[in-house]
């Protein structure tokens, strides 16, 4: 028999929360591995160890570049190319001559014997020709000094020849330079300077032609691309594969524009693959514990991964030789920053795209444009007014166009190097365009169903809960509409110290306008309410425990509206904290004046909280008393605004209430100073009518044209002499100032 202790243990073990995660984390990255994988498993089914299984016929007409001879043949004709041949420095070789004459000049003048000369111009001069060395010799010895720079310029013409023409290594190596000499003699040259000539130029020459490996490689590369490549069809009806047949290139990229997936994938590429992806998938959560901590919350966490997931998907199922520039990666983007924020959905869209790129073997190409578009759709909706949907649809424009751009710009760079098909460019093109158009046009349909499918406000979202006509508000001004107005003036309050401070000022606002919800179940109870249905405060008849419960019990009972109204859960954290565990202040002192401060404690007339956890909810605390405190004055001045605020903030720093919150105590003091600029606004000074303006109307009356006369000043008059309140269109353009 099981032991019930141990069933409980491993049913407590499988449902606390670090073993939900470990499982979710391993659940994600196995259907992320197998969706990848799965792409190869039709090509599994025909072939087996590099052998076709069955016979495979075309179905279509199939030309395919056989690319093993194609490059073959690439290689030949690079290899015929010649090496290209650079001049090098001319001038040194010019110089040597030059110094070789300096030297000969210095010896001739030497004061030795002519013997110490000869030697010296012997070791100077490695002459080839050892039948004429002699001559040679004393030529340079004893000729005249014009003779010798005769030699000498004849010597540097020819030597000018020579070099324009060009002397390579192969020439050197092969000994030719006397024939090189001969060939470029200038004219007029006796047999005798030849022969010094050609003395002085062996001394000198150098190869000055030498290989230019860049021009080269170019030249090559340009021989190779000219090479059109062979070509074999597959008419329709023809065998591409025989039973039994070797699997070859060939025949791969044949199955390939057949539409089969040609991707052997065994348990090494499996595992690889999963590796990949639980790599990436732990880059992404430690981005988030690190940056984007707040969003490591299950519900985005769940909506990331099934977006990844049906992104993933989608891009298997699309058909094998279709454009995958239509993969819609701007649709993912969208949404994940929807839920989430711009750089979440950029970052998860940079890891999932480098497994996508692996996994589904994309080129270098489509990966550049993925990137880069994907920073470009991150920037473009963090840049977005979510108050209007047509903006999405406008962002997908500018999506297009931006891609089209991208692609556009990487094919005319490939184009300088490769020839591209035309009709390539303008397909991916074309895709990359409808990519945009069509990612938000997905975004925007399938966004409430993610809203509704996960429970997660978006800014859409909180834009639809935020209209006046909802519903849930539409009875709350009826049924409390003291409590309705209540709410629209702690909304503006909150929404402009949320901005101020750098919090969401539309959470702010929607969350302003249910905080109070709870109050429709007895809304007589409350107040802001009494006096607009003009009955006595049924408190009077309650003892002080009795009233706490009924006005303490508004938190919970708006938590059940919320459920009942399908609200979104953030909006409960509003309703829950927004008096956090406070103290309910008149009832406690009324209990205590009736039955003795010993017998009477303040956790029993505290609110049940929990304490504000966000910016928005301790803002919203602290508008909720200000605005209550300021509307219970008349016609307070700025000062007496500016103390009710200092005593309610510093009520609740004392009482700890705002301990949970992160807010700062610069973001305290910006949000007293924005309350007490818009509470000054609100409580401005009106103008004082005289008592007596009904005599001053009669007069009026008396002096103006009997056409002038208001078809109903008379009855105005009778009013307000009468004693009743006298509204004109005068009193209504002038009521707020």
């Amino acid at each position: 028999m099981i032991n019930k202790d141990y069933i409980t243990r491993a049913k407590t073990f499988f449902t606390s929360a670090a073993t939900l995660k470990v499982i979710s984390f391993f659940a994600f990255t196995v259907i992320m591995t197998a969706i990848i994988a799965s792409q190869n498993f039709f090509f599994q089914n025909i072939i087996e160890n590099g052998i076709s299984k069955r016979d495979i016929v075309a179905q279509k007409t199939l030309t395919v570049v056989d690319v093993k001879r194609t490059e073959q043949h690439k290689k030949e004709v690079a290899q015929n190319i010649d090496p290209i041949l650079a001049p090098a420095e001319d001038d040194f070789i010019k110089n040597n001559l030059l110094t070789l004459h300096s030297s000969i000049k210095q010896i001739r003048k030497k004061n030795v014997s002519d013997a110490v000369k000869k030697e010296e111009i012997g070791i100077l001069l490695d002459i080839s020709d050892i039948s004429k060395k002699d001559f040679i010799i004393n030529f340079l010895l004893k000729a005249d000094e014009a003779s010798l720079v005769e030699a000498f310029d004849k010597s540097s013409l020819t030597l000018t020849n020579i070099l324009r023409a060009g002397i390579t290594e192969k020439d050197y190596e092969k000994d030719n330079i006397d024939k090189i000499i001969t060939d470029n003699l200038i004219a007029n040259v006796s047999k005798r300077q030849v022969s010094v000539i050609k003395a002085l130029l062996e001394q000198v020459i150098v190869p000055n032609l030498v290989v230019d490996d860049f021009a080269t490689e170019i030249a090559r590369k340009n021989a190779q691309n000219s090479v059109k490549p062979y070509e074999i069809v597959f008419q329709k009806g023809d065998k591409i594969l025989f039973e039994g047949e070797p699997v070859t290139r060939l025949k791969r990229d044949a199955l390939r524009q057949a539409g089969y997936n040609v991707y052997q994938l065994n348990w090494q590429g499996l595992i690889a693959i999963y590796i990949l992806v639980f790599i990436g998938t732990i880059l992404f959560l430690n981005y988030m514990k690190f940056f984007e901590k707040k969003f490591l919350e299950p519900g985005y966490l769940m909506v990331t991964s099934v977006l990844s997931l049906l992104l993933v998907f989608i891009a298997v199922l699309i058909p094998v030789g279709f454009s995958p520039y239509i993969v819609p990666i701007p649709a993912y983007i969208i949404l994940t920053a929807i839920f989430t924020s711009s750089r979440v959905a950029f970052a998860a869209s940079i890891v999932l795209l480098s497994v996508m790129a692996v996994g589904f073997q994309y080129d270098i190409q489509l990966t550049v444009t993925f990137l880069l578009l994907s920073m470009l759709t991150s920037l473009a909706i963090s840049q977005i007014r979510y108050s209007r949907r047509f903006d999405l649809i406008k962002t997908g424009f500018e999506i297009s166009v931006a891609g089209l751009i991208i692609v556009l710009s990487i094919y005319v760079l490939e184009k300088c190097l490769i020839d591209v098909s035309n009709v390539l460019i303008i397909k991916n093109s074309a895709f990359i365009v409808i990519n945009g158009i069509l990612s938000s046009i997905i975004a925007l349909g399938t966004l409430p169903l993610f809203e509704s499918a996960f429970n997660i406000i978006t800014p859409y979202g909180l834009a639809e809960l935020g209209d006046h006509n909802q519903p849930l508000l539409k009875r709350l001004q009826f049924e409390a509409p003291g409590t309705y107005h209540h709410s629209l003036m702690v909304s503006n309050l909150s929404e402009a110290a949320a901005e101020a401070i750098g919090a969401n000022p539309v959470l702010a606002r929607v969350g302003a306008f249910y905080h109070d919800i709870g109050k429709l179940k007895r809304p007589l109870f409350f107040v802001e309410n009494q006096s607009y249905f003009g009955i006595e405060n049924p408190h009077q008849k309650l003892n002080p425990r009795l009233s706490k419960m009924v006005i303490t019990a508004h938190p919970k009972d708006g938590v059940e509206i919320a459920k009942e109204y399908k609200l979104p859960p953030i909006i409960n954290n509003f309703i829950l904290q927004h008096h956090g565990e406070g103290l309910a202040k008149y009832f406690y002192n009324q209990a205590v004046e009736e039955e003795g401060k010993e017998n009477v404690k303040e956790e029993q007339f505290r609110y049940t909280g929990p304490k504000p956890n966000m910016k928005e909810t301790a803002i919203l605390m602290i508008a909720d008393a200000v605005e209550s405190a300021v509307r219970s004055l008349k016609n307070p001045s700025p000062e007496e605004i500016d103390a009710i605020i200092d005593k309610i903030i510093i009520e609740r720093l004392n009482d700890t209430q705002l301990a949970d919150s992160p807010l700062t105590l610069k973001d305290i003091k910006t949000i007293a100073a924005t309350f007490s600029r818009i509470l000054r606004g609100m409580q401005h000074n009106r103008i004082k009518y005289q008592e007596n303006l009904a005599d001053e109307l009669k007069n009026a009356k008396i002096n103006m044209p009997v056409k002038m006369l208001d078809e109903d000043l008379d009855k105005k008059i009778s009013q307000l002499e009468a004693g009743e309140n006298l509204k004109t269109e005068h009193n209504d353009e002038n009521a707020d100032g």
